[in-house]
């Protein structure tokens, strides 16, 4: 059974939503653990996928030698594993959370943060097309270099991904705050 203590109550400074929980309920117990342990997760997943996608832009530049194409794949397909977590944790938190699904699916904040998470992740599908791309070539014969032209469309792809990417920490934060309630 879920406990939370009703900050609704007389004095108090939630305001009830339907099935009688509160936006402001305190969790307890292993709703409160499990609450933790989804932010905590969430956080880290965060923090990590903009670290793969700095390191990504980093990586990928004109001249890109065989060696370092597998690499950067490599790197590319743990982007998008991580990518993967983080949408099984943050809809795990909408859903097994301790402010419940209510908060998140009425908050047009929230729409706006994973219209902002949409948006990332397509602009990332032209670079993982190409590195998949390269890859494969690079496998065929070791003295592959991708275009110069193609190198400039995928690096302007990441730059978008990094553009876009403090949007999602700029919703996530106001949503945390209460605005879009």
């Amino acid at each position: 059974m879920r406990r939370s203590l009703d900050l609704s109550a007389p004095g108090g400074t939630g305001s009830s939503l339907a099935g009688g929980r509160t936006r402001n309920a305190i969790p307890t117990g292993r709703a409160l653990i499990t609450d933790l342990l989804l932010a905590i997760a969430h956080h880290l997943l965060i923090f990590a996928l903009f670290a793969i996608l700095v390191i990504r832009a980093v990586l990928i530049h004109p001249g890109m030698e065989a060696p370092r194409i597998h690499r950067v794949a490599r790197l590319d397909r743990l982007y998008g594993m991580t990518a993967g977590l983080i949408l099984i944790v943050g809809f795990s938190r909408v859903f097994l959370g301790a402010k419940g699904a209510l908060f998140y699916l009425g908050n047009p904040v929230f729409w706006a943060k994973i219209i902002a998470i949409a948006a990332v992740g397509a602009l990332s599908v032209v670079p993982t097309r190409h590195l998949i791309e390269w890859s494969r070539a690079a496998r065929a014969d070791a003295a592959f270099a991708p275009p110069a032209e193609a190198m400039r469309k995928v690096r302007r792809f990441i730059a978008g991904e990094i553009a876009v990417f403090p949007l999602i920490l700029v919703f996530a934060a106001a949503m945390a705050r209460g605005f879009g309630l």
